[in-house]
């Protein structure tokens, strides 16, 4: 494994970060941590710049550590120095960045979703793949040591074959019908709503999980329909959706339920799956990210569930906390991610969630879209 003891280590990595609101930051705690967690990388990263327009936030990278701040992304990529590039930007600044760091052939780290619909990602994956640079995309969530167990359970058969599962992704952010009409409210700037912020993970777990997507029905609704604009009172029109609702089928027979709100009061990143099988089950819940529930046996009914924490040997636990059942973060499923990134780097192939994940997203989100609008059963282009 890639970090093990006496793996040689080889030069830094210099790499810059577009945007530095709170996910670009959440990026530089990544680089900045990866010598802590996984000091035998084959290159360790070195915190050159940070491309943002607002003066605090220039000030905020150097105190980071970054080297400098840079007012334009443009000015990033042409740093020599930066050989790999985060981009945590609003949606509509993705396609253009990403293609642009792939021309300029530096890495991609790259926030979902990658574009505001497939085309667009698939321009992304086009530049990548001609500039041979490689991508890692943010879906974190599949980075939990306990989604690892889940995944190896089914894969190994444990839960028999898989019939059925529900995968949720229910929070509060946008319920304040008083908060303002930021850019993920519009079409412009963010393309669609909570399918892009959050069905895009469910669907990562999903595919991650169970295999291929193969058809959708689906619903979606705005539940909030104005907010205001500025404090003065006026207000404009929300142009994406608050909750999505959707039936899945999957390649291999599968069937699952797929449900994700931006506005459920009383939510707090009520994210996590159930999946069943003809054997057994597994259950998993954000909030409780270190527990894997687990359902394994002989039994068809009254078979006993239990709690398994997870604990060294399972995904990267062994790189954050010595014994199972200690706390592991949100920020340390970024720190993983990083560390994808930089692996891939090195090997020259990809590693983790890369850009033909995000494609696949892409299309399976745009079909969840296309199916709320017509009500019809659709196909997720293989």
């Amino acid at each position: 494994m890639a970090g093990s003891v006496g793996e040689p280590v080889g030069e830094e990595l210099g790499v810059g970060v577009v945007g530095f609101g709170w996910m670009g930051q959440v990026h530089a705690r990544a680089y900045a941590r990866l010598p802590h967690h996984f000091p035998r990388l084959p290159r360790l990263p070195r915190l050159v710049a940070v491309a943002d327009p607002l003066p605090d936030r220039a000030e905020a990278a150097r105190r980071f550590g970054f080297e400098r701040a840079l007012p334009s992304w443009r000015d990033l990529l042409e740093d020599p120095l930066v050989e790999a590039v985060s981009v945590t930007t609003p949606n509509d600044l993705h396609r253009e960045i990403g293609v642009m760091t792939a021309r300029a052939g530096k890495h991609l780290w790259i926030e979902k979703p990658v574009g505001r619909n497939a085309d667009e990602t698939q321009a992304v994956a086009a530049a990548l793949a001609a500039a041979g640079v490689q991508s890692t995309v943010g879906y974190n969530y599949r980075n939990a040591p306990a989604v690892t167990h889940a995944r190896a359970l089914i894969e190994a058969g444990r839960i028999g074959t898989v019939t059925h599962a529900r995968f949720r992704l229910l929070t509060d952010y946008a319920a304040d019908p008083g908060s303002v009409l930021s850019w993920r409210f519009r079409q412009a700037s963010a393309g669609t709503g909570v399918l892009g912020d959050l069905v895009s993970h469910g669907v990562d777990l999903a595919r991650h999980l169970l295999g291929e997507i193969d058809s959708v029905v689906a619903d979606q609704a705005v539940f909030i329909p104005e907010r205001p604009t500025a404090a003065d009172g006026a207000v404009g029109h929300v142009e994406n959706e608050d909750w999505v609702g959707c039936l899945v089928r999957f390649a291999g027979g599968a069937r699952a339920s797929l449900e994700a709100s931006r506005v459920s009061v009383a939510e707090q990143c009520n994210y996590g799956f159930e999946i069943h099988g003809t054997r057994g089950a597994v259950f998993w819940d954000f909030r409780r990210m270190g527990e894997l529930r687990v359902c394994t046996g002989d039994a068809d009914q009254n078979q006993q569930v239990t709690t398994v924490l997870a604990g060294p040997g399972q995904g990267e636990f062994q790189s954050f906390q010595p014994g199972a059942g200690l706390a592991m973060s949100y920020d340390d499923l970024k720190v993983i991610e990083a560390a994808n990134f930089l692996r891939s780097v090195a090997a020259g192939r990809p590693l983790g969630s890369t850009i033909h994940d995000a494609v696949r997203a892409a299309l399976a989100v745009d079909a969840i879209a296309e199916s709320a609008r017509t009500g019809r059963w659709t196909r997720v282009p293989s």
